[in-house]
């Protein structure tokens, strides 16, 4: 297959108080082992040299491990493909001749900083709020290892382990729900003998903390499972209401 031609839409917004707006680009001479990041690298270099903006986007490791560069690519969080990230995302997933709509993460929780990046600092406070364990660091510490752990257990707290925070599942779901990262980070520690202590206490500030960011309730629709790029489960959404309601009803 040649290089492809193609025509790239991508929103443009300088900063969260602006309007906003799509602009149009011609891409040529696309390969495609290209990443999607890589053929945006190619457009930026083009608008350089032409001194116009570069389109403002998140990224980092570029390896599907950081979470940095979450793009909403034709309707879809991270682009048409599962299981991946968009650094991961090859252009070889499109045709020559296609046009591609690129938008950042839609949610009034993370607002634009510009163009496709966006603030998920909200996140950030989530996870603040009680996504860890408090451990006295002053020498006592107990090797990990000397704790037994129920294989299904550890198999279930390192699968909700894997989120890497990147927002898709608030991006695709339609109420902009934040409840699978929340849910991930509460499992990861409810299901270890070492997070059971604070886990009431746990479950009810990552919740109360996730509603005052301002996301949505879950729509119950699955989207989040279908286009998280590590496949957490909503399994682990079940987990985080069974835990908050046992939390609720034993509040002091």
């Amino acid at each position: 297959m040649g290089n492809m031609k193609l025509t790239l839409k991508v929103w443009r917004q300088n900063g969260a108080n602006d309007n906003g707006r799509m602009e149009t680009y011609p891409v040529n001479d696309v390969s495609e082992d290209m990443s999607f990041l890589e053929m945006l690298d190619v457009l930026n270099d083009q608008l350089v040299r032409d001194g116009k903006d570069p389109i403002a986007f998140d990224h980092d490791c570029r390896e599907g491990i950081c979470g940095m560069c979450s793009l909403f690519i034709n309707g879809e969080a991270h682009g048409p493909g599962r299981g991946i990230t968009t650094c991961q995302l090859h252009m070889r997933k499109f045709k020559d001749g296609d046009t591609i709509h690129v938008e950042p993460w839609r949610s009034a929780a993370f607002p634009v900083i510009k163009d496709l990046a966006t603030n998920r600092g909200a996140f950030d406070r989530i996870q603040a709020a009680g996504g860890f364990v408090s451990v006295n660091t002053s020498g006592n510490l107990v090797d990990g290892n000397a704790v037994p752990i129920p294989k299904d257990d550890a198999d279930k707290a390192f699968d909700a382990a894997t989120c890497i925070g990147c927002g898709a599942c608030v991006a695709t779901c339609p109420n902009g729900s934040a409840m699978l990262f929340t849910a991930a980070k509460v499992s990861q520690l409810s299901l270890l003998p070492q997070g059971k202590p604070e886990r009431k206490r746990r479950a009810l500030a990552m919740v109360e903390q996730m509603d005052k960011e301002g996301f949505g309730n879950c729509s119950n629709t699955g989207a989040c499972e279908v286009e998280c790029p590590k496949g957490i489960s909503l399994e682990h959404i079940a987990r985080l209401n069974r835990e908050y309601l046992a939390a609720t009803v034993t509040k002091e």
